[in-house]
């Protein structure tokens, strides 16, 4: 369903899409240095990165369907 969008919401929507998608290289680098620490089935921290890179991913989608 869809509803109309204030201008201000429109405003925040893409504040937030231009954040979001700024995390990209922050999140890229923390996945290439965690996947150096070892043997993937067992690290913790790179499985916490790509944990987060998915849940911005997400994010970025969410935000970018409801702009269109």
């Amino acid at each position: 369903m869809r509803y109309p969008m204030t201008p201000r919401g429109q405003n925040f929507l893409q504040k937030e899409l231009k954040k979001l998608k700024a995390l990209r290289p922050e999140l890229a680098k923390a996945i290439e240095l965690a996947r150096g620490h070892g043997d993937l089935s067992e690290n913790a921290d790179y499985d916490a990165a790509q944990e987060r890179s998915g849940m911005v991913e997400a994010k970025i989608r969410d935000v970018e369907a409801r702009l269109s």
